[in-house]
């Protein structure tokens, strides 16, 4: 019995050592694996890591676009009110010496008794608003005696008109139109002849 005792043990030892070397060779198999397979997850990874950095990047130039953006914008429509505000401001000071005038000439008034001296110093300052206005691009628009245009004009009324050639035709003007550098800033009152 001993003999058969030690036979099995010898057997059982190389099933064991081969069994040990299958382990040992599935253990080194598993290790190469794992190796592998964190080699490629290093390089997965790597990659994800790679990405991440880029959408990272991008998003980082979008907000600061996006800021700068808002910044030009907000920049840009305190200008235009600023620009609004002070539009008119060349023409204001360019009109200070007119008014200047008429109060000089509404003193000269409680002096002076000859009323022609008073019309005439009242042509002189219309004169010069009226030059300074169309050095600003204003024009009158001339009405009267004109085929009735509705694109410029305005009309009040209709009367009978005086002559055969007046018909259609602007007869009188109630209030001027003016035009800003060949834009209408207010269409003429007219009355027209049928």
């Amino acid at each position: 019995m001993k003999k058969e005792e030690l036979e099995e043990k010898e057997a059982n030892k190389e099933d064991n050592g081969t069994q040990e070397n299958d382990t040992d060779t599935s253990q080194e198999t598993k290790a190469n694996g794992e190796s592998e397979s964190q080699e490629g997850g290093d390089e997965e990874m790597s990659e994800t890591d790679r990405l991440k950095e880029e959408v990272a990047q991008a998003k980082d130039k979008y907000i600061r676009l996006y800021s700068e953006f808002e910044n030009f914008r907000r920049r840009t429509s305190k200008e235009k009110l600023d620009l609004i505000n002070t539009a008119n401001e060349k023409l204001l000071v360019d009109l200070l010496p007119v008014i200047d005038d008429f109060e000089r000439a509404e003193k000269s008034m409680e002096e002076e008794t000859e009323v022609e001296v008073m019309k005439e110093g009242f042509q002189l300052i219309s004169n010069k608003l009226l030059k300074l206005l169309t050095q600003k691009g204003l024009k009158a628009m001339e009405s009267k005696g004109t085929t009735f245009d509705s694109d410029i004009q305005e009309a009040i009324t209709q009367i009978p008109a005086p002559e055969e050639e007046l018909k259609g035709k602007v007869v009188d003007v109630i209030e001027k139109g003016y035009f800003l550098n060949d834009k209408v800033i207010r269409f003429a009152k007219v009355v027209i002849g049928n």
